[in-house]
């Protein structure tokens, strides 16, 4: 399958729908870097899941720690049945470059 198709019996709701929007907006308009804020259990996830679909573009979703990596991963093999997605955890407590040079 060449197509992120998103899998899911809901709809965007409250603030999400415009935080889709302007999510794709800023991908579309070549923007770097955006940052999604939200509480526990606002559907950032889903979110990103909607902004994904709507893209048609591969997505690396980076997490702060193991836990939450493994929860993302679940919920996007969810939301993504149909397509690949995978899951990496690094095992270095920090990165440690092998040389400065400034």
């Amino acid at each position: 399958m060449d197509r992120f198709e998103l899998t899911t019996p809901y709809r965007p709701a409250g603030d999400q729908p415009e935080a889709i929007r302007l999510l794709v907006d800023g991908v579309e308009a070549g923007l770097a870097r955006q940052t999604l804020l939200g509480v526990t259990g606002s559907g950032k996830t889903f979110t990103m899941a909607n902004v994904i679909a709507a893209i048609q573009r591969p997505a690396m979703v980076l997490a702060p720690n193991k836990t939450l990596a493994a929860q993302l991963y679940g919920e996007m093999r969810e939301f993504f049945p149909r397509n690949r997605v995978e899951y990496f955890v690094s095992y270095y407590d920090y990165y440690q470059p092998e040389a400065y040079v400034p």
